[in-house]
């Protein structure tokens, strides 16, 4: 038994939360109980199946995944392997969580299909491009450079699930996060090897997890791995302050992950270092709110930026701009020939000492001064 890295009894109470269990995933998940877990990465086997030997251009033998769990007799055995764990997670994936599935061109478009098929809704294809990919060493295709992860929500009707836009474009210095990912293969230190020879054939690096985690869980979820191999889920789990459940088939990948994830110190980060604030989470306020309250007043003039399109404020919260009335939102958005634009983002008005400040400017002030924080 694991110390425990983070717990949050909020949701955990009937799960082997910060643990790693021995087992066929599918075997094990039968004994979760449905709809439990927040979030969900899988790095299944890849089904490579490589025929033959692979030398470098001086002979060397490049060590390549040749392990038993990567091994199936036919594409019909890996179809029912992948249909099976993907149904046993689905069944303990909460109603508002999604799951990860990463893969190569030799499985993600099969598991892929599986997936829709099983009702998931797939949210975004990510493209992790490795900057320091393995070479094609026989010279008879294109380099492999990527590998694709898959990110879906439960079913087509789920309506609610975690995505922290903000901390993805904070992360990217500011610009909308894309769906290319670049991120260097796990080398160097960060690559587990015991006696000279690395511990895992397929050990993925850090980065690409804490990506993953930071843009689709909040601290005290549990993040659920079926396939833990060396331990990175966990690792980034508990270094975000996530709480974790790792299932693992082979024995020695166990120990090392639990000696990787013991070593880390607990993570005494609090909430406000954790988490990136987002519009959708605040208080709602309305234009009408702001009329209500004085912030501004009827038949006050609201501008464009550059000052050349002028509204004026009615007391039912709509503009009026020239002879057509609407939302903040509508008059905006046939300001600029656009089919729809957040008046928000669009309006700016002078405040009661004549500063010329944005209409969410002044929604901010208003969630301020009325504690709506």
């Amino acid at each position: 038994m694991q110390p425990q890295a983070w717990v949050d009894e909020r949701n955990t109470s009937q799960l082997p939360v910060n643990e790693i269990i021995q087992g066929d995933c599918v075997e094990v998940l039968k004994t979760f109980p449905a709809k439990s877990v927040d979030l969900i990465f899988a790095d299944p086997p890849y089904n490579l199946q490589l025929r033959n030997q692979l030398l470098r251009p001086n002979q060397t033998v490049v060590d390549g995944v040749d392990d038993e769990w990567d091994q199936f007799a036919n594409v019909a055995e890996y179809d029912a392997f992948t249909r099976n764990w993907l149904s046993a997670c689905r069944r303990v994936l909460k109603d508002d969580g999604t799951i990860w599935v990463i893969g190569s061109y030799h499985n993600i478009f099969r598991i892929g299909t599986i997936m829709m098929d099983l009702g998931y809704w797939i949210l975004n294809d990510v493209i992790w491009y490795k900057t320091n990919p393995m070479p094609n060493f026989r010279g008879t295709r294109f380099q492999n450079a990527t590998e694709t992860l898959i990110w879906a929500k439960k079913s087509v009707e789920q309506k609610k699930y975690t995505f922290n836009y903000h901390a993805m474009k904070h992360l990217n210095d500011e610009k909308q996060m894309q769906n290319v990912w670049h991120i260097p293969l796990c080398t160097g230190p960060e690559r587990i090897k015991l006696n000279g020879k690395k511990v895992h054939s397929t050990q993925k690096p850090e980065a690409l997890l804490y990506r993953v985690i930071l843009a689709s869980s909040n601290p005290g979820d549990v993040v659920l791995d079926p396939f833990f191999g060396s331990g990175t889920t966990g690792a980034v789990a508990k270094k975000l302050k996530r709480n974790y459940i790792g299932i693992e088939l082979e024995p020695a990948y166990i120990d090392i992950a639990r000696k990787r994830i013991d070593t880390l110190p607990m993570s005494l980060l609090d909430e406000t270092e954790l988490v990136t604030p987002s519009k959708r989470t605040v208080p709602r306020v309305s234009f009408g709110q702001l009329i209500e309250s004085h912030y501004i007043t009827v038949g006050q003039k609201v501008f464009s930026k550059d000052r050349k399109v002028v509204a004026t404020v009615k007391a039912d919260s709509h503009l009026l701009w020239g002879n057509v009335t609407g939302s903040i939102h509508r008059i905006a958005a046939l300001a600029q020939n656009k089919p729809a634009f957040n008046g928000w983002e669009y309006w700016y008005c002078e405040d009661q000492e004549g500063n010329v400040i944005s209409i969410d400017a002044l929604r901010e002030r208003y969630r301020i001064e009325h504690n709506l924080e």
